[in-house]
């Protein structure tokens, strides 16, 4: 369903107006059309207006939580297959499982490693058999590769970093 990785388009979920910010800036740096939307309440009709290639979403929201986004999305008969993104300041013990069993292929913690965010955002809109395709990174050793995280895992906070 995706069109092409570089030209995707992306529904971004989230109230807080400077992460908002940050995350369309972000994917339109990196040649995605974004759609913010920061009333929760509004989130499903958007997402079926826009047809996402990759839905985004904060997991702290008012009115409709993240994790209750996910279950309408996925009980959407043409948005169901469409990824999802979560992004969460509260990262505790057993997030990683609920946010997964809500319907998110991913998670990132605030405040975001711009660097995993982009990299979250690439593997989830790379088709399965373009990845299978793709030389595997060695799981240990020096290079690029030895502090490379896996998404749905906390990263480091770096100087990019997102606010909270």
């Amino acid at each position: 369903m995706v069109r092409d990785k570089r030209l995707a388009r992306i529904l971004v979920v989230e109230d807080n107006a400077l992460n908002i910010k940050l995350f369309c800036d972000l994917l339109a740096a990196h040649g995605h059309e974004t759609e913010a939307v920061t009333d929760s309440r509004e989130a499903l009709a958007s997402a079926r207006a826009f047809g996402p290639d990759l839905v985004i979403t904060d997991i702290q929201l008012p009115h409709i939580t993240g994790l209750e986004l996910m279950g309408l999305l996925r009980g959407d008969p043409d948005l169901k297959d469409v990824p999802i993104m979560a992004v969460t300041a509260y990262s505790a013990p057993g997030d990683d499982e609920r946010i997964r069993a809500a319907g998110a292929q991913a998670y990132v913690s605030k405040p975001i490693s711009v660097a995993k965010f982009a990299q979250t955002v690439e593997a989830l809109l790379t088709p399965a058999e373009d990845a299978a395709q793709q030389e595997p990174e060695p799981e240990s050793g020096t290079g690029a590769a030895a502090g490379a995280q896996t998404p749905g895992t906390d990263a480091q906070a770096d100087p990019g970093s997102s606010p909270g």
